[in-house]
C-alpha cells in the first residue's frame, strides 16, 4: 500500500451495520463527508441480543449526531444500578450523576435498528446483504469487495465489523483474536402478556445485579418488558457444545445455577420462551490490538477495542470512538487523522476494557473467593463507585 494520500477526504465507506457503524456514518456526514454504509445482514436476520445498556457518555455520543432520543425511545430509563449477593444482601447502588444524562437500556438488535434508520434518513445509504470480503488500497482510494462480486470505492474505509472483525485482519494479519474471558452468555426479554403480570414489577429505573453462588444475573422491567442475562462460569469452552444445546437444556442449567440465590431469577425463567432467547454466546474482549489503521483503511468499535459486555460500555465507546474518527477526518489528512484518532481513543478503551476483565473474574469466583468479595466490595462500592470516581467514564464528552 502506498501514501500518495491528497489532503481532503470527501468519500467513505463504512463496514458493518451494528452500532458503531450507523453512529459513524452519520458522524462522517455531520463532517461533510459522503459515506455509504454495507452491512452483511439482511433485516430481521441478524442477532436479536439482550438487554444493552448506553451509559451517560454513550447518550452524549448519539446526541452529537441527533440520534440520542430516537434509541432512547425504544429503551428503559436505567439511571442506577443495584449490586445484590446471592443471599439478597445490597451490595451497593451506582447512581448516574443527575448532571449528566441518563442511561437506559435498549434490545441490542433494536438499537442498530434504529441507528440505522437515522443514518438514512439522513441521507446515507445503507446497503444489506453485502458481506464484505477485502480490499483494495490504491493510494488514492480503497475498492471494497464484497462476496456477491459487486465492489465499491471512497476515499478512506472505515471497519466496524464487530470482534471478529474481516476489516482487522486486512489491515494486520497477525491480529490478535478475541479472548475468551471464562464466562458464557445468555439472555433475553420477557414481555407481559394479557393474561398474567410481569415476572418481576417494575425496577423504577434500577437495573439489578445478583452475584449468586454459581453465575452472575442482571434484570431490569418497566412493567411491560423485562429484558435479563446470565453469566455462567465455563473454563474449557466448546463452541460446538454451545450451539448443540437446546434452549431447554440451557433453561434447566440457569435455573440448576440459581436455585440457592435470592432474588427473583427463577420466576423470570418461568417466563423465558424460545423466542424471546438469545443462545449462549462466549464473553470476549479485545485488550490490545496493535494497529488501528492501515493506509486508507481504519477501524472503529469492537473491531479495534472490544470490551466484554461486563464493561456496560461496549455501545458507547464505540459511538465515542466514530465520532471522534470522524472529527479527525474533518480537520486533517488521512494519515494524520488516522494518527490522532488513535492517540485519542487508546488509553481510554483500553482502560475500560481492563476494568471490565477484572469484574469477569469476580463473576467467576469460587466460593471463598466469593465471600471475600461480597465481604468487601460494599467498602469499595461506597468509596470507588461514587459519580466523582466514575466521571473519567460516564461523563466523557467530544468536542466537536
Amino acid at each position: 500500500m502506498t501514501n500518495s494520500q491528497p489532503t481532503k477526504v470527501r468519500t467513505a465507506l463504512v463496514i458493518g451495520g451494528g452500532v458503531a457503524g450507523p453512529v459513524a456514518a452519520l458522524a462522517l456526514r455531520k463532517a461533510g463527508i459522503d459515506v455509504q454504509v454495507f452491512e452483511a445482514h439482511r433485516p430481521g436476520t441478524g442477532s436479536k441480543g439482550g438487554p444493552l445498556t448506553l451509559a451517560a457518555n454513550g447518550v452524549n455520543a448519539l446526541r452529537l449526531v441527533g440520534a440520542d432520543a430516537d434509541v432512547a425511545a425504544e429503551g428503559t430509563p436505567t439511571p442506577r444500578m443495584v449490586i445484590h449477593s446471592g443471599t439478597g444482601k445490597v451490595l451497593g447502588t451506582v447512581e448516574t450523576d443527575p448532571a449528566l444524562p441518563a442511561a437506559f437500556t435498549v434490545p441490542r438488535g433494536r438499537m442498530a435498528e434504529v441507528l440505522q434508520a437515522r443514518a438514512e434518513a439522513e441521507g446515507v445509504p445503507v446497503v444489506h446483504g453485502k458481506r464484505f470480503e477485502g480490499a483494495v488500497d490504491t493510494g488514492r482510494s480503497v475498492i471494497a469487495q464484497f462476496d456477491d462480486h459487486s465492489t465499491a470505492e471512497a476515499d478512506v474505509l472505515i471497519g466496524c465489523d464487530g470482534i471478529r472483525s474481516a476489516v482487522r485482519r486486512l489491515i494486520d494479519p497477525a491480529a490478535p483474536e478475541p479472548r475468551y474471558t471464562g464466562l458464557v452468555g445468555l439472555g433475553g426479554f420477557i414481555e407481559r402478556r394479557s393474561t398474567d403480570g410481569p415476572a418481576v414489577p417494575d425496577t423504577g429505573g434500577a437495573f439489578h445485579m445478583v452475584f449468586g453462588r454459581r453465575a452472575f444475573f442482571g434484570y431490569v422491567g418497566d412493567g411491560n418488558r423485562t429484558g435479563w442475562f446470565a453469566n455462567l462460569p465455563v473454563k474449557r469452552l466448546d463452541r460446538d457444545d454451545l450451539h448443540a444445546t437446546t434452549f431447554e437444556q440451557w433453561t434447566h442449567r440457569l435455573r440448576a445455577a440459581f436455585a440457592d440465590d435470592a432474588g427473583p431469577m427463577l420466576a423470570i425463567l418461568d417466563h423465558v420462551t424460545p423466542d424471546g432467547f438469545i443462545p449462549a454466546s462466549p464473553l470476549e474482549d479485545l485488550p490490545h490490538v496493535p494497529a488501528w489503521s492501515r493506509g486508507r483503511i481504519a477501524l472503529v468499535g469492537d473491531a479495534a477495542h472490544a470490551t466484554s459486555p461486563s464493561s456496560g460500555q461496549g455501545a458507547s465507546l464505540a459511538a465515542e470512538s466514530a465520532i471522534e474518527l470522524a472529527r479527525c477526518l474533518r480537520d486533517l489528512p488521512v494519515p494524520e487523522a488516522f494518527t490522532a484518532y488513535e492517540h485519542r481513543r487508546r488509553a481510554r478503551v483500553e482502560r475500560v476494557i481492563a476494568e471490565a476483565a477484572r469484574t469477569n473474574q469476580s463473576k467467576a469466583a469460587g466460593p471463598v473467593a466469593a465471600r471475600f468479595r461480597d465481604a468487601l466490595m460494599p467498602f469499595f462500592m461506597s468509596r470507588f463507585a461514587t459519580p466523582e470516581r466514575t466521571a473519567w467514564q460516564h461523563g466523557y464528552t467530544i468536542d466537536w
